[in-house]
């Protein structure tokens, strides 16, 4: 039986295929990880301490999860949702009470608000654990970054179901973008971007009138919003998350304990 065994390891068709022996000794276990499609995103040695539990919270883990779940499903209720004001919120009732596999809304809602939970305790942990300290600052700053995208996905989603409690839910969140610095035109340092004596900034241009297609929410801020939540947002998360994961890898795996 060895013999046998031996004779399939040092045939063409193996050696074609596998490009190392069995992980038996240090090189092999390297090889078998460096070559491998999917061990590969992970580094070749890790510290105790990104496997366990009670140190990871597994909160990063999770929340990839959730922006999976949430892609899936979402991309399921693309096919029986229209972004205009007529149809949007009695395609959102019909999504309950008589589109099969209704329940997709419910699970997409719901790991929505699990998957901002579960962000915002990746960012604690990190930061209680000092995995934002050099050489991983570029890393915590991505971090950073994906959390406000998830918030904004958030916010983007929240207008969707175009009923009263939406509508003015993004009004009085969108009127804060008035005072955004420099872009809104109630914000600070607004004032003194002029030309020729024209304040540059004002409301039929400035961060809230861009992200509500206007001065006031409509059918505009609808479309927008379901452009940004389905498309916009989502890739601009997947290719942060490849960075994010790209740049843990880099940097040897997850932090040890300080």
């Amino acid at each position: 039986m060895n013999k046998l065994l031996e004779s399939i390891r040092t045939s063409q068709v193996w050696r074609s295929i596998f490009r190392h022996g069995p992980p038996v000794t240090t090189r092999n276990r390297t090889l078998a990880v460096l070559s491998n499609f999917f061990l590969h995103l992970h580094p070749v040695k890790l510290r105790r301490s990104g496997v366990r539990l009670s140190y990871t919270w597994c909160m990063g883990g999770v929340t990839f999860f959730l922006f999976f779940v949430e892609a899936i499903t979402g991309l399921l209720l693309m096919f029986y949702y229209r972004p205009v004001a007529e149809f949007a919120y009695a395609d959102i009732q019909a999504l309950n009470a008589h589109v099969p596999l209704g329940i997709m809304r419910e699970i997409h809602r719901w790991g929505a608000h699990a998957m901002v939970i579960t962000v915002w305790l990746h960012m604690y942990r990190v930061f209680l654990t000092g995995s934002y300290k050099p050489p991983r600052e570029f890393n915590w700053n991505v971090g950073v970054i994906l959390l406000v995208l998830t918030l904004l996905l958030s916010f983007t989603g929240y207008l969707l179901p175009w009923d009263q409690l939406a509508i003015w839910a993004i009004t009085v969140g969108s009127n804060m973008a008035r005072a955004t610095p420099i872009l809104g035109h109630e914000g600070p340092f607004a004032g003194n971007l002029t030309w020729d004596g024209v304040q540059l900034v004002h409301a039929g241009n400035d961060a809230r009138f861009a992200l509500i297609a206007g001065r006031f929410v409509g059918e505009a801020t609808l479309l927008r919003f379901y452009v940004l939540h389905c498309v916009g947002i989502p890739l601009a998360v997947a290719f942060l998350i490849a960075i994010h994961f790209w740049r843990v890898r880099k940097d040897g795996g997850i932090s040890g304990p300080l």
